[in-house]
């Protein structure tokens, strides 16, 4: 399994066995705090009562070192991974909802005999685990598990879910009972009876105040995501920023580069087909900032050498990623460890068309699901779409707004009864059902199922892939804290999405970053697949559907992400 995850962990490796208790921790190292040999794991306090393998960061550990300093507590390094320790030992399991960062470990106490998995609140880090016949296992990337021949059997269910999403959504992977561990919980495995438990380690505050003026929301904002930044730059090892052009890579980078003058390293991407270059306004940022600017163009051809690789890095199936494998790449190339990324910002303030779109679905919601059902018969995609709302369950709701393929046209690519599509689809997948149908309510959606689910998985496999870390500071749990405090009158706008956000820094972001429509970190992949012979192989889709699919993408009928799917639908194995 160490072998496996060698990419994401290449500067030093460790394996802890405790037979007594049938326990083995492996690790791969990434030294980005405490480049010493005294950050080497797996980690054991000075008494050796608790056992750690850890990845990401803490972000708040010099404060709580402090406080558990006071208390008599003892150190021996610098590193984040030995105050998780140490703050275990004093807090026990209230230790966990302490930690500001990106985290994901397994913590062993030898005095009660139990071993946690532990995953962050924001779900930034992944954590997949495997229990069978009283035996757990776990990993960040379900190659691991294939690999060492723990598990092997695929989930039959998967492909479904992939057609229906784009990608495999928590808690369910490629693999049979090989799931995926909730943000913000704990699992507990008992080594004297081999059971275990989930539970959830920090209880979700009901916010009963709302900040309602813009003056003191913007002040909010710029303070807290500016200690957010200072934060998470906190690095042993080189560290830069992601560079797109947007509001939110240029807010990051000019706040980074305010603390890290003539230090700070900028990765930017750009592209020879103009409809997609944003060189213009990284520009404009560019003469902004100190410190080393890196600048690379990425080609069709550059697409067709790596395109066999992203497609082995990418672990499981998905519609994203392919950005994040570049531009991590040539941070990689460029000396760089870790970077920060702007994601998570249109989650928190409306970025996306999904909160201006989602009021019409009380109107849908109140038309007969026979009704609805009847468009399924309509030829274009996005009227096809509001036939999910034949299905009362929010997950409907969810792929009405996000979803590739409809369940008849999944049935009929699969070769399957669609009545067991729609089992797969509505009743395997559990949501609340928040019948609100406004912008909380699609902030919901956009943070729980499609940043959880797509954006922050992939970014983490694509990065890790190249021993890359991506860092994320509006997903701060206290800058995201701070927003949830601010009236949703305010802090989503109908007519200017993110407006609180760009007036909180407008006295720094040039006009011509936010004074335009938006476009997102994207390439120009329906020309660059459309011309790739790899995929346009017609023997590779099989079927009916698939064959038919392959057609419409061919005359500029079908978006690249669909056909992409089905690419990796004929030959993931």
């Amino acid at each position: 399994m160490c072998d496996t995850l060698r990419h994401g962990g290449p500067d030093d490796e460790g394996v802890f066995l405790d037979e007594k208790v049938n326990l083995a921790f492996g690790n791969r190292r990434l030294s980005i705090i405490d480049l010493s040999s005294n950050g080497h794991q797996p980690m054991t306090d000075d008494q050796q009562k608790a056992w750690i393998t850890f990845n990401g960061e803490i972000y708040n550990y010099r404060e709580l070192k402090e406080q558990l300093l006071k208390t008599g507590a003892k150190f021996q390094s610098d590193t984040d991974t030995e105050v998780i320790l140490v703050a275990y030992l004093k807090w026990g399991t209230a230790a966990f909802s302490k930690f500001r960062g990106m985290f994901a470990f397994a913590l062993y106490d030898s005095i009660k005999a139990v071993t946690y998995l532990v995953r962050d609140t924001t779900g930034i880090k992944p954590l997949y685990y495997h229990v069978d016949n009283g035996q757990l296992s776990f990993a960040s990337e379900i190659k691991a598990f294939k690999s060492a021949n723990i598990a092997n059997t695929t989930d039959p269910d998967w492909p479904v879910r992939f057609l229906a999403f784009g990608h495999i959504p928590e808690p369910y992977t490629t693999l049979e009972n090989v799931y995926s561990l909730a943000k913000g919980h704990f699992l507990l495995w008992n080594h004297q009876n081999n059971t275990h438990y989930i539970n959830p380690y920090c209880a979700e505050m009901p916010v009963h105040a709302f900040i309602s003026s813009p003056e003191v929301a913007e002040e909010y904002i710029c303070n807290s995501l500016t200690t957010s930044v200072s934060r998470q730059l906190i690095s042993d090892a080189p560290i830069g920023v992601f560079l797109s052009g947007g509001i939110d890579s240029s807010i990051i980078t000019l706040l980074a580069n305010q603390q890290r003058e003539q230090q700070l390293k900028t990765i930017s991407i750009y592209f020879d087909e103009k409809a997609y270059d944003e060189r213009v306004f990284q520009n404009l940022l560019l003469k902004q900032i100190t410190g080393e600017k890196f600048s690379h163009l990425v080609k069709q051809q550059d697409f067709e050498r790596f395109f066999p690789t992203i497609i082995k890095d990418m672990d499981m199936p998905t519609t994203d990623g392919i950005n994040t494998w570049f531009i991590s790449k040539y941070a990689h190339e460029d000396g760089l460890k870790a970077v920060l990324s702007g994601m998570g910002a249109d989650e928190l303030f409306g970025g996306y068309p999904s909160y201006n779109r989602i009021k019409y679905l009380r109107y849908l919601r109140k038309i007969p699901s026979s009704i609805l059902t009847w468009a399924n018969y309509f030829g274009a995609d996005r009227y096809r779409k509001v036939s999910f709302l034949a299905h009362n369950n929010p997950i409907a709701d969810y792929l009405l707004l996000r979803g590739l393929f409809v369940p008849p046209d999944i049935a009929q690519i699969l070769d399957t009864d669609i009545t067991q599509v729609n089992e797969i689809l509505f009743n395997s997948h559990s949501v609340p059902d928040l019948g609100i149908y406004d912008k909380k309510h699609a902030a919901w959606f956009e943070t729980n199922l499609y940043m959880q689910n797509q954006l922050l998985r992939d970014t983490d496999v694509m990065s890790m892939s190249h021993g890359l870390e991506v860092r994320v500071p509006f997903l701060d749990e206290d800058f995201q804290e701070t927003v949830s405090h601010i009236s949703p009158q305010i802090r989503f706008n109908n007519s200017l999405p993110k407006k609180i956000l760009i007036n909180s820094f407008r006295k720094v972001l040039p006009e011509a970053i936010w004074n335009r429509p938006k476009m997102g970190f994207t390439f120009p992949l329906q020309e660059w697949m459309s011309q790739y012979k790899e995929i346009n192989d017609p023997s590779l889709y099989q079927g009916k559907a698939a064959k038919n699919a392959f057609k419409r993408f061919n005359n500029g009928q079908m978006h690249w992400s669909k056909f992409f799917a089905l690419y990796q639908l004929q030959t993931h194995g």
